[in-house]
């Protein structure tokens, strides 16, 4: 099986390293412009037309399904990319997993692009899934940007900001960008306040590539012989992975496969 995944820059690798955790034999297509990069502030006319350049780039590599793994173009993007590409492609949107850190309990506070935080979107899913549950709107300027450079010190003032605005007592973080999960541990010491229990993360990436199997028909075999190969594409072009991707355990994990060729 073949497994597309799509967004601005390196926040698809978590995604990606969940499908290649369910199914190690899955072949991964991730597709990406940097050069567009971020998404967040642009307009949803914008982020559509960047989301699909980068789908019709997967799309030309036949893969069984495509990962929205982005929560931006999930927003502005997804009813496009669905009427062009489905039902001859499944598409797989990205949500932030208020839902289920709502269930767990309360508070929550949901980390987001400035662009996200306070939009009607994020404001619905609030309403729709935390009603009642304590949850706080945080916004973290830079983040993205930093994780997509690598930039350990940007990485750092950014999350220490983002702490800074979250209130004390959370008992769940929503990583409501795909890049945040790369730095889920940051996060995490950032947010603990001993002696309170440790603040749980909630991410999509483990959902997101369950539905993408889901959607095609296919079981998780995490003990499946790891022979998927790995086609990145930047702005279309097949290229190798982005050395800012290696400096996190996701990116590792995918370079570990070689490349495609041809």
């Amino acid at each position: 099986m073949k497994i597309a995944l799509v967004d601005s820059g390196i926040g698809l690798l978590a995604a990606a390293a969940a499908v290649r955790g369910l199914r190690p034999d899955a072949a991964l297509v991730l597709s990406s412009d940097p050069g567009t990069m971020p998404w967040g502030p642009r307009t949803p006319g914008e982020v559509s037309a960047y989301a699909l350049a980068c789908a019709r780039a997967a799309a030309a590599h036949r893969p069984d399904a495509l990962i929205v793994a982005c929560n931006t173009a999930s927003v502005a993007a997804l009813p496009a990319l669905r009427a062009e590409l489905e039902p001859g492609l499944p598409v797989i949107g990205t949500v932030p997993a208020v839902k289920p850190a709502a269930a767990a309990g309360g508070p929550v506070a949901v980390w987001a692009t400035p662009a996200t935080t306070g939009s009607d979107y994020q404001r619905d899913l609030i309403r729709d899934f935390a009603d009642g549950v304590p949850t706080a709107e945080v916004p973290c300027p830079g983040l993205a940007d930093a994780v997509e450079r690598a930039d350990e010190s940007a990485i750092d003032a950014a999350v220490a900001a983002a702490a800074a605005l979250t209130p004390p007592g959370v008992a769940s973080v929503v990583l409501g960008c795909t890049h945040y999960e790369l730095v889920a541990d940051r996060i995490r010491a950032a947010v603990a306040t001993a002696p309170a229990p440790p603040v749980t993360l909630f991410g999509s990436a483990t959902a997101v590539a369950a539905q993408a199997l889901r959607r095609i028909g296919a079981r998780p075999d995490p003990e499946a012989a790891r022979s998927g190969d790995l086609t990145v594409l930047l702005g279309g072009t097949e290229a190798e992975l982005p050395p800012a991707a290696l400096a996190y355990a996701e990116g590792r994990v995918l370079g570990a496969v070689s490349p495609a060729r041809g």
